[in-house]
C-alpha cells in the first residue's frame, strides 16, 4: 500500500463529550503501553491523544468555571463562585 493510502488517525472532534473523549483516550494509552505498532502509527495516536487529552482539559475548565458553591450566610443561601485553590469558609 503506498503511503499516501495508509489510513490516519481521525482528528478528535470538538463536540465530543468529555466521557467520550477520556474512554478514547484510555484506549490510545492501552495500544502505546502495549508497544506493539510501528513508530508512524505510534505518533499518530500520539498526536490524536494530545489533541483528546487538551479537550478534555478545557472540557473541565470550562466546567469548572460553571460550579457555584452553595454557602449558608444569615440565614440565607448565597451562591459563589466556586474557587478550588482557596480554603473552605469558615461555618
Amino acid at each position: 500500500m503506498p503511503d499516501n493510502a495508509t489510513p490516519k488517525t481521525p482528528t478528535p472532534k470538538n463536540d465530543l463529550t468529555f466521557e467520550k473523549g477520556l474512554e478514547r483516550l484510555e484506549k490510545i494509552v492501552q495500544e502505546l503501553e502495549r508497544g506493539e505498532l510501528p513508530l508512524e502509527r505510534s505518533l499518530e495516536l500520539f498526536e490524536e491523544g494530545m489533541k483528546l487529552s487538551g479537550n478534555c482539559r478545557k472540557q473541565l475548565e470550562e466546567a469548572e468555571n460553571k460550579v457555584e458553591l452553595l454557602v449558608k450566610r444569615a440565614g440565607k443561601i448565597v451562591a459563589e463562585p466556586f474557587a478550588p485553590n482557596e480554603e473552605e469558609p469558615p461555618a
